[in-house]
């Protein structure tokens, strides 16, 4: 299962979670499974943070795939020009 790292900024939605493990094929079933446990947490990871999938941070991830064993965590975007 992938473990996926949420950041502090989420407790107020996830009652303190911060690292769990999913068993999920893709990016757009792991923010389904997110939002399904944690309602709410979908606008705000979409509107303010990005994804890390082992090491790399992906641009457009809606159909990136998520290894079996892959370490996920959530950055919180940076503003700028």
């Amino acid at each position: 299962m992938a473990q996926v790292h949420l950041p502090q900024q989420l407790e107020r939605l996830t009652g303190g979670d911060r690292v769990l493990e999913l068993a999920v094929p893709d990016y757009r079933s792991l923010i389904a499974a997110l939002e399904e446990r944690y309602p709410g947490i979908r606008g705000a990871i979409e509107k303010d943070f990005a994804v890390v999938i082992d090491g790399d941070i992906i641009n457009d991830p809606l159909l990136e795939p998520i290894p079996p064993e892959a370490e996920i965590h959530f950055l919180h975007r940076i503003g700028g020009g």
